[in-house]
């Protein structure tokens, strides 16, 4: 019996040691020289921030809840849980002082867009990056 527990505990620990959890790149388009940090990010994706740090509109693109990449960028950018964005989101649509990010279902959607247009910026699987966009920021 307490061999039994051990090895439910072993497999349970080593579960959520080599749990996935992906590298995230926040992009841009290459022509855009603004440098972003994390607590800028936020704001932008957040919406308290219209304007990249050089002064041009900033459009934010976000993939689905429940995403991988979602999870981790929200976790260590806005620093926010699904329940609390879907929360924060409602109270500000409600009063009418914004809307969310655009949502589109995959990295491969984030970097075609921001590829096309120097006004977005969104984040994807580090391991998804080409040469069409331009990291700023990387998180675990």
């Amino acid at each position: 019996m307490k061999t039994s527990i051990k090895n439910f505990v072993f497999a349970a620990i080593l579960a959520i040691s080599t749990g996935a959890t992906a590298e995230i790149s926040l992009i841009i388009h290459p022509g855009n020289d603004s440098a972003i940090d994390a607590k800028t990010a936020s704001k932008i994706f957040l919406g308290k921030a219209k304007k990249f740090p050089g002064g041009g509109v900033a459009v934010p693109i976000e993939q689905p809840a429940g995403t991988a990449a979602h999870e981790e960028f929200n976790s260590n950018i806005t620093h926010k849980t699904a329940a609390q964005l879907k929360s924060y989101w409602s109270r500000i649509v409600f009063t009418g002082k914004g809307q969310p990010p655009k949502v589109v279902d995959t990295d491969a959607d984030v970097i075609a867009l921001i590829s096309k247009n120097p006004s977005m910026i969104g984040y994807v699987e580090s391991s998804a990056v080409n040469s069409m966009v331009k990291v700023v920021l990387t998180a675990p």
